[in-house]
Formats: C-alpha cells, sequence, structure tokens
C-alpha cells in the first residue's frame, strides 16, 4: 500500500509536511481531509493500529473544536461518541496524518517522520 497523506492545504503544518515529504522524495497518496473526511471505520482502524488514545485525534487548537466547546464535553463522551463525532468533520481531525501499513503518525513531528 502506497502511503496515505491527509492534510488540509490551507494549514502552514501540513504544507511544510508536504515539503518535508517531496523533498525527501516520499512517494504518497494525497488526500485533502475538509473534502474527503475519515469515516467512523477508517478512524477505529486508525487509532487502533496508532496505539493513542482517541483525545490525539482531535484538532484542539481548531475553530470547530473551541466553538463545541469540547474541552468539557470528550470527558463525558465515550469512545464510540468521540470516534462518531470526529467523523462528522474534517477539520476536527488533528493533521496531518501518515496512515502506512503498520504505522500511523498524527501531527507533524520531524523525528517520527524520519523514522518512517
Amino acid at each position: 500500500m502506497k502511503m496515505l497523506f491527509i492534510c488540509y492545504p490551507k494549514c502552514t503544518t501540513c504544507q511544510k509536511a508536504k515539503a518535508w515529504l517531496d523533498t525527501k522524495g516520499m512517494e504518497y497518496e494525497f488526500r485533502d481531509i475538509k473534502l474527503n473526511h475519515p469515516t467512523e471505520k477508517e478512524l477505529k482502524h486508525w487509532i487502533q493500529k496508532s496505539g493513542l488514545p482517541i483525545k490525539k485525534f482531535f484538532n484542539t487548537s481548531g475553530m470547530l473544536y473551541r466553538e463545541l466547546e469540547l474541552t468539557k464535553k470528550l470527558p463525558t463522551m465515550s469512545d464510540e461518541e468521540q470516534i462518531k463525532l470526529l467523523a462528522t468533520d474534517g477539520m476536527l481531525v488533528k493533521r496531518p496524518l501518515i496512515i502506512c501499513d503498520d504505522k500511523v503518525l498524527v501531527g507533524f513531528k520531524e523525528k517520527e517522520w524520519e523514522q518512517l
């Protein structure tokens, strides 16, 4: 499977991550998270594969996250409810995401990406 790179093209962090991938000559499939947001099934799979808690998949610095007051609401929501919410809007999901056969990276941390 080719690496899947999911991002929001207007996000500066995503732009840096894309430039990094391109500089390294990495092959990837590009997916705009706003136009083609993750499904519940994809999110469940990625969360499980990443080994990260669901909260790490939320874009906590996003406007929608703040508008919905998720800092207050998430602690009382079940895992299933959180995943359903994430699947409603790509702007709720932390980005960029890298999806590989054996690994899922959330956010752009150059050291982690270097190991990829």
